[in-house]
């Protein structure tokens, strides 16, 4: 939980939190072990994106079936999460987080050899399945792993830097294969990557002790709970990804969408019931989000998502659809993330125990919804490129490297050692379900407008941009439009971290 405020004990508490746990040459190489979860996550999809035409053509692919290409392992990686995440609660953190680097390792290896459409997505989805065992359990064993204090919030903050780094180093990492070897070469070294996290961790992870992995907990797993939430995230995140491609006015679409909600609405009275009516352990505590500001957390992770992913994704569209640049031009606008993300990471972890939990909150959720107000005001399209598209960027990736340890850390504060790894995946799932929410509301937003500004139908427009071109008018009120959303719910995340965690003390401190 968060502090209120300083206590006589603090120093005395921080003086034995920031004793290591093994060596710090040790500590180092486990810290960034599994914060290769986290970049080798957002590298596969990052490169991905890039190399996304280049696909289509060798597998001929048509455009509106190419975002698949994606949506497969994002849907994977969101829906198994929070059954990954008990898993690594049940069976060890270390043993799930060695097997999933394994699995991506193998199924990367494989992809390119697959020739046909559905093959490769199906692989896809089976790289996100490994992923979705990597993640959780990488913020778990950091949880239990580092006592409260200096060592821990590095800890986290090195872990929150690894997604923003991964996605920097993903678009160089595809856009150079991509234009100079063979698009094969992404999945194969990023195969090699995952091999190296994968014997990285059988070293550097520690075996897990008696203390850290209660025997209590191994009685069961509640297979019901888990199979639930799985398929209602795989049916809510599918029809939202489905429905960019071909049109919310299909009727299906509504309708999986209330099936979703309903099997969720079933897992959580599921979920309530094992834990107050009888002695079986569920999947997920419902009693936790009585804690308000955990609750609170984990709605600032979606909104905050679904701003950041969605600014990322239409300054792209900015960059390449409107003003025409090329994949690398594009990719070298977005360096500054990268290079910000690594000081950005450094002072968050010395500002997690001397800055104020709401302070650290604030000004991540205000950065990242400055950045979309720049894309969004009528700046002239010749505006030179400093002038708005590199502070936002910059700002971006400050307000993503404060709010992600600060919130993850937190999490891992509210939970007891035998739930570390149920709490990364909550954190993390909510957040996935935030960008595939937002995305699908901001593409709606965009093609509405465009529509409008060309006098056609939103079903003329469709997923293939009918009659837009670089410089479009129409193209630019769409984007801005976008991207006017994406600053609400920026804004939106801002209010609940104003509203919810005003006077929270140190995030870094003691329990």
């Amino acid at each position: 939980m968060v502090a209120n405020g300083d206590s006589d004990g603090d120093k005395g508490n921080e003086e034995r939190g920031s004793e290591l746990p093994f060596s710090r040459g040790r500590c180092i190489a486990l810290v960034s072990t599994v914060a290769g979860a986290a970049f080798l996550n957002t590298l596969g999809v990052q490169a991905t994106v890039i190399i996304l035409p280049t696909i289509g053509r060798a597998l001929d692919i048509p455009d509106s079936r190419q975002q698949w290409i994606v949506s497969a392992y994002s849907l994977t990686f969101g829906c198994f999460l929070l059954l990954w995440g008990r898993l690594a609660d049940v069976y060890g953190k270390r043993l799930i987080f060695i097997w999933g680097s394994i699995w991506v390792t193998v199924t990367s290896l494989v992809v390119p050899f697959v020739s046909n459409e559905i093959g490769f997505d199906v692989f896809r989805g089976l790289q996100g399945l490994g992923a979705a065992a990597m993640v959780p359990t990488a913020i778990g064993i950091l949880g239990v792993t580092f006592p409260p204090g200096k060592a821990k919030n590095y800890a986290f903050s090195c872990y929150g830097a690894g997604a923003p780094l991964g996605g920097i180093f993903g678009n160089i990492f595809g856009g150079v294969l991509g234009e100079y070897l063979d698009w094969k070469w992404v999945f194969w070294i990023f195969a090699i990557l995952a091999f190296i996290v994968t014997i990285a961790g059988y070293f550097v992870i520690p075996l897990p002790s008696l203390q850290q992995e209660p025997i209590s907990i191994r009685k069961s797993v509640d297979w019901v709970g888990g199979t639930l939430i799985t398929v209602g995230l795989l049916i809510l995140l599918f029809a939202l990804s489905e429905g960019n491609v071909v049109g919310w006015s299909i009727s299906w679409i509504p309708i999986l969408i209330a099936v979703s909600m309903f099997i969720i609405a079933v897992f959580v009275v599921w979920e309530w019931y094992l834990e107050n009516k009888t002695e079986r352990r569920p999947l997920m505590k419902i009693s936790i989000f009585k804690n308000v500001r955990f609750s609170a957390a984990n709605i600032i992770m979606l909104l905050f998502f679904a701003s950041f992913n969605n600014f990322l994704i239409f300054a792209t569209y900015w960059f390449q659809d409107y003003l025409a640049l090329s994949v690398i031009q594009t990719t070298i606008r977005f360096i500054p993330t990268g290079v910000s993300g690594v000081i950005v990471a450094f002072i968050t972890a010395q500002l997690l125990s001397r800055v104020r939990g709401d302070f650290l909150l604030t000004f991540g959720t205000a950065s990242v919804s400055i950045s979309s107000l720049l894309f969004a005001i009528p700046i002239p399209a010749s505006t030179t490129y400093w002038a708005y598209g590199f502070p936002a960027m910059v700002l971006s990736v400050c307000g993503a490297d404060t709010l992600y340890p600060a919130l993850t850390l937190f999490t891992a504060k509210s939970l007891p050692p035998e739930d570390q790894a149920l709490g990364g995946a909550l954190i993390n799932a909510v957040g996935q379900v935030g960008r595939a929410i937002g995305l699908a509301i901001a593409t709606a937003v965009q093609t509405a407008v465009i529509a409008r500004e060309k006098g056609l139908s939103v079903e003329a427009i469709g997923s293939t941009g009918q009659g837009l071109r670089p410089m479009d008018e129409a193209l630019k009120a769409g984007l801005r439009s976008a991207s006017w959303f994406n600053l609400s719910i920026g804004v939106a995340a801002l209010v609940v971290v104003l509203v919810f965690f005003r006077g929270a003390g140190k995030i870094g401190g003691k329990h």
